[in-house]
């Protein structure tokens, strides 16, 4: 599943989402419409809850909000160090790493998203692709 955001009537890939991980919009949190919209990219299943019933179910199980609120801290930590190598690394780097933390998704998704992903010209992409796979 693939996340998007409209800029300029143009959809940038923001994200990839792989089996078992959760996708939350700041519109749960905000109260106004999101301004991503999701791509599935392959056959899924999805859940879709409501703020009501999470509080319902914190109010049955306390202990579970400390759980939420540690998931919560890794969930930043990782966003954290993605948009720090985004900002830091080369587009070639963005690709090796991109490479080495997640190899399956090179093979799961078209080189047009993988390139607007990494925020890589289709020109630069195939000069890296080729440079590294010689």
């Amino acid at each position: 599943m693939s996340s998007h955001n409209l800029i300029k009537r143009d959809a940038k890939l923001t994200n990839f989402f792989a089996e078992n991980l959760p996708i939350t919009s700041a519109s749960h949190t905000t109260k106004k419409p999101s301004e991503y919209y999701l791509e599935y990219l392959e056959g899924c299943i999805i859940s879709i809850g409501i703020p009501e019933s999470g509080e319902e179910l914190l109010k049955k199980l306390p202990r579970l909000a400390a759980l939420g609120a540690t998931i919560m801290q890794d969930h930043l930590a990782n966003k954290r160090m993605k948009h720090f190598e985004f900002i830091t690394l080369s587009p070639k780097e963005r690709f090796i790493n991109l490479q080495e933390t997640s190899p399956d998704l090179l093979n799961r998704v078209s080189q047009y998203l993988i390139k607007s992903h990494l925020s890589i010209k289709p020109e630069s992409l195939s000069r890296i692709r080729k440079r590294l796979f010689r």
